[in-house]
């Protein structure tokens, strides 16, 4: 029976070149998206290169779509066998190359978590019953070297100077799931890993950053058929929480 895959955050950027790179290996993906009519577009340009792909309304923080996404998944396939966790953000108020951590607002921390951990733990909770029908779930989280705290608290290291504070805790959070998450499963067949994709030119890594988005996106498709669990990976290697 053909895998089926969720990736959310997928009309644009990473999520969309993750679909891509996993509709090539034969995998059915749902491409969850907030706004319709770039998720729909973005469906049509992978259904053009002959990928079999599906749009599926997500905006993550709406607990009632949520919902909906997991009854739908649940009623038309039975099962998910690959949930990529990829929609993030940077908050609008929190200046990228600035250490925020003395001057953050709280709402800011709030909508950052909101997004990047709160809301994501919620979905994968909810979708863990059809997670657990499979026979090799995978789960890949999102993640950034940012959230490393072995990294931040390393000052010759070239990522330490990048500090807004609630983008990087939320990472950090988000580690600390996946370590969670993998030892609660370590006796099932479902794999939990936190994935760097790298510096990539996307909305939220901007103009200046040296990757394709083809290449951020590889190490979240090589991890939905790792044989490890609980680990922090960049392009094949473990990076320190």
């Amino acid at each position: 029976m053909k895998k089926i895959a969720l990736v959310t955050g997928a009309n644009k950027g990473l999520g969309f070149e993750t679909s891509r790179q996993l509709g090539k290996e034969g995998i059915a993906v749902l491409m969850a998206s907030r706004n319709k009519e770039r998720g729909t577009e973005a469906v049509q340009k992978l259904r053009d290169e002959g990928l079999e792909v599906e749009f599926v309304q997500l905006e993550i923080t709406n607990e009632a779509e949520v919902d909906n996404l997991v009854q739908h998944i649940n009623t038309n396939y039975g099962k998910l066998d690959i949930l990529v966790n990829n929609a993030g953000v940077m908050h609008s108020g929190e200046p990228g190359g600035v250490n925020t951590a003395e001057i953050v607002k709280a709402e800011v921390l709030r909508e950052t978590f909101d997004v990047n951990f709160f809301s994501l733990v919620s979905l994968t909770q909810k979708l863990l019953p059809l997670i657990k029908k499979s026979k090799s779930g995978r789960i890949i989280n999102v993640s950034s070297i940012l959230g490393s705290n072995t990294v931040q608290s390393d000052e010759t290291s070239p990522w330490s100077g990048i500090k807004p504070f609630a983008y990087n805790a939320s990472k950090t959070a988000l580690n600390s799931f996946t370590v969670h998450l993998a030892a609660a499963l370590k006796d099932s067949n479902i794999k939990v890993n936190s994935a760097h994709p790298g510096w990539v030119r996307t909305d939220l890594g901007g103009k200046n950053a040296p990757l394709e988005a083809p290449e951020g996106a590889k190490t979240s498709v090589s991890l939905a058929s790792a044989d490890f669990t609980g680990k922090f990976i960049h392009n094949g290697d473990e990076i320190a929480w």
